[in-house]
C-alpha cells in the first residue's frame, strides 16, 4: 500500500497540473480497531524523508506512534495536503527553508478536528480546520499542534480549495497589491497563467476591473486551455510561439500596456514579459520552473526604466503585516 500511494502522488506531480496533486490522506488511515487514551492521538501514517533527494527515492510512508494530546493541543485528521512545487524543492534539499531531516512532507491543508486538550477554546470535534501559519508536516493521516496552529474554516467549502487556501491565492493576493498601485481599467500581464497563483491572479484581477494578458506554454489542447482562462477573466491568452512577432504590444487589441508583470517560469517566458511592459512598469518573479536565467537588456533599464523585484510568501508570512492580518481572525 505504502508504494502504491507514494508512486501516485508523485506520479501526478510529474503528469499533471499541481492543482489536481494531492496526498488524501484519510485513504491511509489503519482499518485495525484499538483503544486509546484520552489524552493520545491514533496512530498516524506518514511520507517521511530521511535525507535530501528526488523524492521518487528518499520518501517513503511510515506508521507513527500515538503522540500525546496536551491540554492546549488539537488532535486533527488531516483530509487532504497538496503536492506544491516548494515541497519538492524542500525533499530535495535546495529550498532556503526546510524543516531537519528526518522530516515529514507537506506544507498546507486541509484536515478534522479529531480531539481536542482539556483547555482548548473554540474548536470542537468534527470542526474543519487549516494550519495558519502554513505548518511543515501535513503528509501524515493525524498532527498534533497547539491549538494556535488551527484556523477554523467553513465546512462547505470545497476539500480541494480549503486544502490550497493559503500559499496560492495569498502571493496572488500580495502580488497585486504589494508593487504598483492598480486602478481599474489598468493591466498586468504574466507568464505560468495555467498555475495555481496564475489563475488566482486572473480572477482578483476581474474581480477589481484591472484586464490581464496572460501567456501559456506551447501545448496540444492550447485552445481549450485558453477558453478555460478566459472563463475565469482572462482579456488575453496567448502561447510564447504566438508572441514571436517584432512588437508584442500590436497585439493587445487596445488594453492598454501593462504596469506590472509576473514571472513564475523564467527564460524566454520572463523576457516575454518584458516586452509588454509600460515605460516605468515592474515585474514580479515568485518563482523559475524553467530553472533558467532571466535575461534583460540594457535598454529595458536605459530607456523603459523598468523593475525587477522579487516575491517570497515565507518571507511575508514572517513580516509584521502578516501577524497583524493574523490578529483579526
Amino acid at each position: 500500500m505504502a508504494s502504491v500511494v507514494r508512486s501516485g502522488a508523485w506520479k501526478a506531480l510529474k503528469n499533471g497540473s499541481t492543482s489536481e496533486s494531492f496526498v488524501h490522506l484519510h485513504r491511509f488511515q489503519t482499518l485495525r480497531v484499538r483503544s486509546f487514551s484520552a489524552t493520545m492521538s491514533p496512530p498516524s501514517k506518514a511520507v517521511v524523508y530521511e535525507q535530501h533527494g528526488p523524492p521518487d527515492s528518499v520518501t517513503r510512508v511510515v506508521e507513527l506512534l500515538p503522540v500525546e494530546v496536551k491540554e492546549n493541543d488539537v488532535c486533527v485528521r488531516m483530509l487532504a495536503s497538496p503536492i506544491n512545487p516548494s515541497d519538492i524543492n524542500r525533499i530535495e534539499g535546495v529550498y532556503p527553508v526546510r524543516p531537519q531531516v528526518p522530516a515529514v512532507g507537506g506544507y498546507e491543508g486541509v484536515g478534522e478536528v479529531h480531539s481536542v486538550g482539556s483547555a482548548v477554546k473554540g474548536l470542537l470535534p468534527g470542526d474543519r480546520v487549516i494550519p495558519s501559519p502554513p505548518s511543515f508536516g501535513t503528509w501524515q493521516t493525524y498532527i498534533v499542534k497547539d491549538q494556535s496552529v488551527w484556523y477554523k474554516v467553513n465546512k462547505e467549502s470545497p476539500m480541494e480549495y480549503a486544502a490550497t487556501i493559503t500559499v496560492n491565492p495569498l502571493t496572488a493576493l500580495r502580488m497585486l497589491e504589494d508593487f504598483v498601485t492598480l486602478n481599474s481599467g489598468d493591466a498586468i500581464v504574466q507568464n505560468g497563467a495555467t498555475s495555481i497563483v496564475g489563475q488566482c491572479i486572473i480572477q482578483i484581477a476581474r474581480s477589481r476591473g484591472i484586464r490581464s494578458v496572460n501567456i501559456i506554454r506551447d501545448r496540444t489542447g492550447s485552445e481549450e486551455v485558453k477558453q478555460k482562462l478566459r472563463k475565469l477573466g482572462a482579456d488575453e491568452v496567448f502561447t510564447e510561439s504566438e508572441l514571436e512577432v517584432k512588437n508584442v504590444k500590436s497585439l493587445l487589441a487596445g488594453l492598454p500596456e501593462p504596469a506590472l508583470g509576473f514571472n513564475c517560469v523564467g527564460g524566454n517566458a520572463a523576457s516575454l514579459v518584458l516586452k509588454f511592459l509600460r515605460q516605468g512598469g515592474t515585474m514580479v518573479t515568485y518563482g523559475g520552473m524553467s530553472k533558467k536565467p532571466i535575461t534583460v537588456s540594457t535598454s529595458s533599464f536605459i530607456f523603459k526604466n523598468l523593475s525587477l523585484r522579487g516575491f517570497w510568501l515565507q518571507k511575508w508570512m514572517s513580516a509584521d503585516k502578516a501577524k497583524e492580518c493574523r490578529g483579526w481572525r
